[in-house]
């Protein structure tokens, strides 16, 4: 799939070193670039997900507990 994006002339001078110097092309660079841009994205919402109890003053057993008593 190919997909339209505006860079400027800097950008677009910094990237065609960056891929002389690394001998692959601009185009693939760009790929790897989103790519990693994902996973720390993916990453992140995994992080955010952990220790959502953990500015709560509740017990995560003892809340547990509490709900199961009520049904």
């Amino acid at each position: 799939m190919r997909a339209l994006v505006d860079l400027d002339e800097k950008q677009i001078r910094d990237l065609d070193a960056m891929a002389r110097a690394a001998k692959r092309s601009r185009a693939s660079l760009i790929r790897q670039a989103i790519e990693d841009f994902l996973g720390r994205s993916r990453d992140e919402q995994v992080d955010d997900a952990f220790g959502l109890w953990g500015k709560r003053k509740v017990d995560g057993l003892e809340y547990q507990r509490r709900l199961r008593e009520e049904w």
